[in-house]
């Protein structure tokens, strides 16, 4: 028997062992490094807006300049805790003003700290890892043209086990994957395939749509093959739309239905956009109008997902 507890304490320890060689935070690597150029703040503002950085890190109800102002504070509750949005601003003790350029790439789209500590996925990192090494430069650089905002925001407010976060090297091995989510389509020309690639970048990566209209798994991960396919909202009430090809809200809409929207805000049925969709649209409508109606195309083009029986 002695033998026997002795042998099981040595697997214990080499499957912690094992655990903890996996959950370590990982950082880009020499190609990917090479591939970070210092960006143009112009074409980084527009980066800003696809990303919704303010939605977040903004202060609740900001508008105009104060959508500018990056120090962080929202309290997003969520079935694992509430989280809070740190302060991104230029402020060189409470903010990012003295991250490096990789620093930023590494934080975008490998969820790793300056630190070495794992960011928690609330921060949508699963979709920035798709993110070109061009547009992280830019962003990165029209960041820095914003006002320092000084002050710490609160930490987090999470039971255990999810306040340890070593743990979440693991999410990361299992739900981090760079790669696109959805195919390219079969017979679509040229130009349709450079505006289904435009779409498919901006959906999936910057505008990390799929984070919210994406139903999770027990762990928390992306559940892809309802990819789009509307979730329930992480406070718990009402439910995030369905917005593939057979969602019941956008079903009938046309690519021009869905730009007109993410412009104006006006539904084809003269409706409005309401909720924490206003943030969205507002910031989509500050995009070239090629955007909108790349991502419009790729909407349309998204294997459909079937509404849940009520």
């Amino acid at each position: 028997m002695r033998k026997v507890l002795i042998v099981l304490v040595l697997l214990a320890g080499l499957a912690g062992l094992v655990a903890w060689i996996l959950s370590a935070p990982t950082r880009m690597g020499a190609g990917e490094l090479a591939a970070l150029k210092p960006g143009d703040p112009v074409r980084g503002e527009q980066v800003f807006w696809a990303g919704g950085c303010s939605a977040c890190h903004a202060a609740k109800g900001a508008e105009g300049e104060g959508k500018f102002r990056l120090g962080g504070g929202l309290r997003l509750k969520t079935p694992f805790g509430v989280f809070v949005p740190p302060n991104i601003s230029t402020s060189q003790r409470d903010g990012i003003g003295a991250w490096s350029l990789a620093d930023f790439a590494n934080a975008l789209t490998h969820g790793t700290s300056p630190d070495g500590r794992n960011y928690y996925p609330a921060f949508p990192y699963t979709s920035y890892a798709r993110m070109s090494g061009q547009d992280l430069g830019d962003l990165f650089a029209f960041l820095k043209t914003l006002p320092a905002v000084e002050g710490k925001a609160p930490g987090h407010d999470l039971g255990f086990p999810f306040n340890f976060r070593r743990g979440l090297g693991l999410w990361k091995r299992l739900y981090l994957d760079p790669a696109p989510v959805v195919a390219r389509p079969d017979g679509l020309v040229e130009a349709g395939l450079a505006l289904f690639d435009r779409g498919r970048y901006l959906v999936e990566g910057p505008g990390h749509c799929g984070e919210c209209h994406t139903t999770r798994d027990a762990f928390g991960g992306p559940v892809l093959t309802a990819w789009l396919g509307g979730a329930a909202a992480p406070d718990g009430e009402g439910r995030i739309p369905n917005i593939t090809p057979a969602g019941k809200d956008i079903a009938t809409w046309s690519v021009t239905d869905i730009a007109y929207y993410l412009e104006s805000g006006f539904t084809p049925d003269y409706d409005t956009v309401g909720g924490d969709m206003v943030h969205v649209q507002e910031n989509i409508a500050r995009l070239p109008a090629s955007d909108r109606e790349a991502i419009a195309a790729y909407l349309k083009a998204v294997p459909p997902v079937a509404d849940p029986a009520r």
